[in-house]
């Protein structure tokens, strides 16, 4: 006969307790965290990505980088990976190691629940909008992997092309700075030296040995301030560039210059029809693909242009009139986009539209650099000349006195 157990209601004796194991802390959700004030010397638990809204500042990614990286999710996708997989795969082969601690940090936020989109979002500073959007609209109608591709491609090309005009800037630039070096090395240290000793004849010295005397020694007396008053004109302008007025006119001006205005208007046609070609290609809706191509347009003159063509669009006038009307754009752009229209190809033509830009800056690229490498030859040569000629026509004079 079993024998009747007593200790049934008995409580827990105190020695147990010490047995037991501690109780997990709780896991408090945003809304708890904001709701609860937790008291000071507490130990406050790390959020997860997921709870974390604001991201830590990255460094800066190459549009390059930026375009590989794409890609290479792409590809990974296509293969049959899961998006995490994909995403730790990604960070270990890329040799970038800001963008490589950038997509593990996507990775965990994607892991914490958080969709691509919405964690991409979290890094405006790599991540613009035109980006962001895209995603978000692929993994709506689970297109992902070709909007990467996409994506992959505008990106690369966006990143020749700027790299192509820098290219081509690069060699006048250089030897613009190289020559100032040469003036300045001759007028601080090899003139004043000269100087003195046409001063000694005490002769009335040739015009161009006084202008060389002159300009050698306010360079040498007031060199300081010159400098100043350069730096605090230089900071004025960039000053006056970052308001809002002052933006918009010099990017007005900058569309008007001589041979680079026209470049500056083909280079940024090419990223407003390639953009919007890409963003149609996408499923996005014409007025949400002219607001984000109006966001990336670095040119605030034509941005705002862009935006009186969206709210001409959204009025009901086409597209191809739009951009006739608002005056900054050339007529391939909206001949074009009449003939997509008509066709239905919008996408299709802006592509074509843009690998023409694409071509066109590239040769006037190459034809401002013929241009400019003998035009600053020739600037070099023409100071240089007068500086020896200031030097050698005294020289001739006691030479014919002799």
């Amino acid at each position: 006969m079993p024998t009747p157990n007593n200790n049934v209601n008995r409580p827990w004796p105190d020695s147990t307790a010490a047995t037991m194991p501690p109780p997990a802390p709780a896991v408090l959700t945003p809304d708890d965290r904001r709701s609860r004030s937790i008291p000071a010397g507490k130990a406050v638990m790390k959020p997860t990505p997921a709870d974390d809204q604001s991201s830590e500042p990255v460094g800066r990614v190459k549009t390059r980088d930026l375009a590989v990286a794409t890609g290479q999710l792409a590809g990974l996708l296509e293969a049959g990976l899961p998006l995490v997989s994909a995403l730790t795969v990604l960070a270990e082969q890329l040799e970038s190691r800001t963008l490589s601690r950038l997509i593990n940090e996507l990775c965990d936020r994607v892991n914490a629940g958080t969709d691509l989109a919405g964690a991409l979002e979290a890094y405006p500073t790599v991540f613009e909008p035109l980006y962001v959007n895209m995603v978000r609209a692929a993994q709506a109608s689970g297109t992902l992997e070709q909007v990467l591709r996409r994506l992959a491609a505008m990106l690369e090309k966006r990143a020749r092309l700027a790299g192509k005009v820098k290219a081509a800037l690069a060699y006048p630039l250089f030897m613009t700075v190289f020559s100032l070096g040469v003036v300045i090395f001759l007028m601080a240290l090899v003139v004043p030296s000269l100087t003195r000793i046409f001063l000694e004849m005490k002769r009335e010295l040739p015009l161009p040995t006084r202008i060389l005397i002159g300009a050698s020694t306010v360079m040498q007396q007031y060199l300081i301030f010159v400098v100043l008053g350069m730096c605090l004109l230089v900071l004025a302008a960039v000053a006056y560039r970052r308001s809002e007025r002052g933006r918009l006119r010099w990017d007005t001006v900058k569309l008007k210059l001589p041979l680079i205005g026209r470049l500056y208007l083909r280079l940024e046609s090419a990223r407003l029809a390639r953009t919007l070609a890409v963003l149609l290609a996408s499923g996005i809706g014409i007025l949400e693909a002219l607001e984000l191509a109006r966001q990336i347009i670095q040119n605030r003159f034509l941005a705002e242009c862009l935006g009186r063509v969206r709210r001409d669009v959204s009025r009901g006038e086409g597209l191809a009139r739009s951009l006739r009307n608002a005056g900054a754009f050339g007529p391939l752009l909206y001949h074009a986009a009449a003939i997509g229209e008509s066709s239905g190809s919008l996408d299709v033509q802006l592509s074509k539209v843009a690998d023409i830009y694409d071509e066109q800056v590239e040769t006037a690229g190459r034809c401002l650099t013929s241009l400019l490498e003998p035009a600053v030859l020739l600037g070099m040569g023409l100071v240089v000349g007068f500086i020896v000629l200031a030097i050698l026509l005294p020289i001739f004079e006691i030479h014919q006195m002799l």
